[in-house]
């Protein structure tokens, strides 16, 4: 998902310590875990970005918005992940050209961006969705998903384009290391990218879900209320009589022939029977309370969210505090290899994500194995 030591200063890794320009041995493992890596991020979410498109149960607003995060996955794996595993694999040294290390910089900060700023729309869309009493729409992609997912990579870029402009364009500057030269920047981009973002998604989450909660025990609670006995019923409508024959005149006052009274002949007027109107709805005590329409596939689609969020905050969090302690405290003794660890912890969350997917959505478990079983 995110390629991110360049955001704190995690490229420091590839030019750093073990990257300095002493010639240390090629790392095959690093190669080898590299390759695969790659072809897991780039097969995982290009499936989740086709089942999207091909499948309509998964035409969802949350779904478009994870599609979004794919793509940002996909871009790490063929624009960050190769330059990273090549680094990786000359132990750290830096031996192409500054200017495609200040390129790598940006694609590494904006792609990271976008990721958390992906997981932050997705909270404040469905927030909006569930909270806001308005006729949500039903169209699969709806202006106000549009308008979000252009405002996280238009941020996203806004974060990490100093690097591209000439951040990194510093005196002294070493060829050799790959990595962000201001620490005032790794300080500021975490925190626009990460600290800030994070708890405000996960607060947007909370409140989500708790309302969701709400309505569903109110669905419940109903459900039981229509199946008790005594459970209020619309009031019936009162038997009506059936329309008689109308006499025009007073009742015969003693026998006659048939058809005639005292007063003369009888005129019988027969009528049809004249259709009651249906009683109309009682009307309600105040005016009708609009509610979001969510759907039970976008359920369905919101019940992942929590894990997509954990399993990011755990891959990225330790990255985020190692390398913002490294910026505010240069003298703080801190193992490369921790520093190896945790960078290669945040790439591996960019494959984790179509795991998660087929495990805990039944669509996308469905259409991942009718994919599987066409290509085996």
């Amino acid at each position: 998902m995110l390629g991110n030591r360049s955001f704190p200063n995690a490229s420091e890794l590839l030019g750093s310590g073990r990257g300095a320009p002493g010639a240390p041995e090629p790392h095959v493992g690093a190669l080898v875990g590299g390759i695969l890596l790659m072809a897991t991020v780039l097969a995982g979410n290009a499936l989740v970005c086709v089942s999207v498109a091909a499948e309509r149960a998964l035409q969802t607003p949350t779904n478009f918005f994870i599609v979004s995060l794919a793509a940002a996955d996909l871009l790490l794996a063929l624009l960050v992940l190769p330059l990273f595993v090549y680094s990786e694999y000359q132990g750290g040294v830096w031996a192409l050209s500054t200017v495609l290390c200040d390129a790598l910089m940006t694609m590494d900060v904006m792609l990271c961006t976008a990721s958390i700023f992906n997981l932050c729309a997705i909270s404040v869309d469905r927030f909006i969705a569930v909270s806001v009493p308005l006729n949500y729409s039903r169209q699969q992609l709806g202006r106000r998903q549009l308008v979000l997912i252009g405002i996280v990579w238009g941020l996203a870029f806004a974060v990490a384009s100093p690097v591209l402009f000439g951040l990194n364009d510093v005196p002294g500057r070493n060829p050799a290391v790959c990595q962000l030269e201001s620490q005032n920047y790794i300080v500021y981009s975490s925190v626009c990218s990460f600290f800030l973002p994070c708890p405000l998604m996960l607060i947007l989450y909370c409140a989500m879900f708790r309302r969701l909660r709400t309505w569903e025990e109110a669905r419940r609670a109903k459900l039981r209320r229509s199946m008790c006995p005594g459970a209020a019923r619309r009031p019936s409508r009162p038997p009506q009589p059936w329309p008689r024959r109308r006499f025009p005149g007073p009742e015969p006052e003693g026998p006659g022939p048939a058809g005639y009274s005292s007063h003369g002949p009888i005129q019988t007027v027969s009528h049809p029977p004249q259709t009651q109107p249906l009683p109309q709805a009682l009307p309600s005590a105040g005016p009708p309370r609009k509610r979001a329409k969510i759907t039970g596939r976008e359920r369905k689609a919101m019940r992942v969210l929590p894990v997509v969020v954990g399993a990011f905050l755990v891959c990225w969090t330790p990255f985020f505090v190692v390398h913002v302690t490294r910026a505010l405290c240069p003298t703080c003794p801190m193992p490369q290899r921790l520093v190896s660890i945790v960078t290669w912890l945040g790439y591996v969350n960019s494959a984790l994500n179509p795991v998660i997917y087929t495990v805990f959505n039944t669509e996308f478990r469905s259409f991942f194995r009718r994919v599987l079983g066409l290509l085996c």
